[in-house]
């Protein structure tokens, strides 16, 4: 349903991203962001899919930056990459590059963030620093960054047999944001959203994409109040 596009930062850097329209008049915008492995088939399948039920969707390949066209397997030598990959971008680089991407979808209305694991980190710090109307988190360790309060609401995806994210963590961000839905998934581990890999949960993934799309539609589609990280109901 996509297809490669090139957009420039405010910077001057010039990187791919995976564009998808909807099909009929869109209600709203996805910014779609990236694991460690890059925009590969995983990532364009998911930015496709919020494409097919009426959203804008782009899913900026933040690698670009270190090198063109990084599509990682997830294996231990692709997490082990990917890793590498992340450790030569800050968050203040990548940034500029979702900001650019926001500004290609501006047009399609209210625009929301959904990232998985180091995109989840970042979908945080998006609805920290950039103008969205909502973020969706899955996965991402965003108890580093809570010194920063996010603009807008945001809905949180873990699993609770996530080893790379400790309960404890998890708990920092229920109590930073006791009224904001943070959702635990018995029994999964981190990436249960991805079937490509060994943790995947199809229960769980479900589940989350359904809770997510009701946010999104709540908060771009249905135009409610963005105002407030805290909105939104308490979530177990």
């Amino acid at each position: 349903m996509g297809e490669f596009t090139t957009i420039m930062a405010r910077d001057g850097h010039e990187f791919q991203a995976w564009l998808a329209a909807a099909p009929a008049r869109p209600r709203g915008a996805v910014l779609v962001i990236q694991e460690i492995f890059g925009v590969n088939s995983h990532i364009r399948a998911l930015t496709d899919g919020f494409a097919a039920v009426g959203y804008t969707a782009i899913a900026p390949a933040l690698f670009d930056r270190v090198r063109r066209g990084i599509e990682l397997s997830y294996s231990n030598e692709g997490m082990q990459q990917g890793a590498g990959y992340r450790k030569q971008l800050t968050p203040e680089k990548t940034l500029l590059d979702l900001a650019a991407a926001l500004a290609v979808v501006k047009h399609s209305g209210r625009a929301g963030s959904v990232g998985y694991c180091w995109g989840g980190a970042l979908a945080y710090l998006v609805a920290c620093r950039l103008s969205v109307a909502c973020a969706v988190v899955y996965y991402g360790k965003v108890s580093e960054y809570l010194g920063e309060k996010p603009r807008c609401p945001v809905m949180y995806h873990f699993g609770s047999a996530d080893h790379s994210i400790p309960p404890a963590d998890v708990e920092r961000v229920r109590t930073a944001y006791p009224q904001a839905p943070l959702y635990t998934y018995a029994g999964a581990g981190h990436g249960f959203n991805c079937e490509q890999r060994d943790s995947y949960d199809p229960e769980a993934a479900a589940l989350a994409r359904e809770r997510t799309l009701d946010f999104l539609n709540r908060y771009l589609a249905g135009g409610a109040s963005a105002a407030g990280a805290s909105s939104g109901a308490t979530a177990s």
